[in-house]
């Protein structure tokens, strides 16, 4: 069995207010490509499909093209897709039925009473177990391995077994995530490994924006990672996965085909940062015709100039690249003083982060009970949303 495996597409992100709709589409196309050259038998789509539960029209319509697309650029190949922490579970369920017909497969929900549902037969090549992302407590305890035991006993003929999951597995790479830790990544728990399950030939997650295996000692479990950044923090390599097991209990193998960002997301200086009169020249001397988002890093003593912003727009009013934000890094003082942000940056700040600065200025320990507490409500507050 043959898998392109892709994820955290994100789909209507914007980046400091500019619209990315033309970068993604030309992301979309590429990975129509990929599916044209490689003909893969199953295309796994594992989550975060959109970057909000509620996209607008125009960018459902970019999705539902870009899927007829895929599902013509090889007919044969069966499409499976399930919903991740910012998607809305119950969009995905609705078309359910009707995407059928293009052997589009969709899985929005866990529904302990449904688990039939979640296991995709694909004839003659093996079988998809299909896990949307659901918060912990909405999570059957045990359920990766009863869905992996229904698979193996309908698995007469010893045909590969793939499993998909939109979560955090502990031991990941999360760099490009802000705030992220051993115990959570973006506000979902981590699983361990053996949490999963065992009788899977492969487990295709998605969630973590980096691409990488995770120890398994089988070379079996991987995060496809994202086919564009979605932050500046994201400066590693994007693509997309061809996987190919020959059959169950067999190594798969794994080649990345890397996606060439449209408009790439470049942090001046490169390394370290710059006083703002260095950072400005930087800016100054970035070439004219080179489509690009710009983040600068900057350090300053105490604020930056108040016009900052504006000349920065100034400087590249004649230039293909977007200024997008200045980083801030103050100067390090012996005396304890409570960080003054920005408008930008307090709107680039992730919530656990502003709640942890919070407790900081008060005196107050932010310490892993705290951080439990506020990512559970954090979550609950999201599910809500989802819903």
């Amino acid at each position: 069995m043959k898998i392109l495996h892709t994820s955290d597409w994100h789909l209507g992100h914007t980046l400091y207010n500019y619209d990315r709709t033309e970068e993604q589409m030309v992301m979309l196309l590429q990975i129509v490509n990929i599916v044209r050259e490689h003909k893969p038998d199953v295309f796994l789509l594992c989550g975060d499909v959109y970057h909000t539960p509620q996209p607008s029209a125009a960018v459902q319509t970019m999705f539902t093209n870009a899927l007829v697309e895929i599902h013509d650029a090889n007919p044969n190949m069966t499409i499976v897709i399930t919903a991740g922490n910012h998607d809305s579970g119950t969009k995905h369920d609705i078309f359910r039925t009707p995407w059928k017909a293009l052997k589009v497969y969709t899985v929005g929900s866990v529904d302990a009473n449904q688990k039939e549902d979640m296991i995709i037969e694909i004839p003659g090549k093996g079988y998809v177990i299909a896990v949307p992302y659901a918060n912990e407590r909405n999570m059957p305890k045990g359920l990766f391995q009863e869905l992996l035991d229904i698979a193996n006993e309908k698995n007469t003929d010893n045909l590969p077994v793939v499993m998909t999951a939109h979560t955090t597995v502990r031991g990941c790479d999360f760099a490009g995530h802000e705030n992220g830790s051993e115990y959570a990544v973006g506000g979902i728990d981590s699983y361990d490994l053996d949490e999963m399950g065992t009788g899977y030939d492969y487990l295709a997650l998605g969630h973590i924006h980096h691409g990488q295996f995770i120890h398994s000692g089988r070379h079996n479990v991987r995060y496809c990672g994202t086919p564009i950044p979605v932050s500046f923090d994201e400066n590693y390599k994007h693509s997309v996965s061809i996987v190919e097991i020959t059959e169950h209990g067999v190594k798969p193998t794994v080649e990345e085909i890397e996606i060439d960002p449209h408009r790439p997301l470049v942090t001046l200086p490169t390394e370290g940062v710059a006083t703002w009169e260095d950072a400005k020249e930087l800016l100054e001397n970035y070439p004219n015709d080179i489509e690009a988002y710009i983040r600068l890093n900057v350090e300053v003593d105490d604020f930056l100039p108040v016009e900052a912003n504006a000349e920065a727009l100034m400087i590249c009013e004649d230039k293909k690249c977007r200024f997008c934000v200045i980083n801030s890094r103050r100067l390090k003082k012996n005396r304890r003083e409570a960080k003054v942000m920005s408008v930008q940056e307090f709107k680039t700040e992730e919530p656990i982060g502003i709640a942890k600065r919070y407790a900081e200025d008060m005196g107050i320990e932010f310490d892993n009970d705290m951080k439990e507490l506020f990512n559970e409500t954090l979550a609950a507050l999201k599910e809500e949303e989802r819903l």
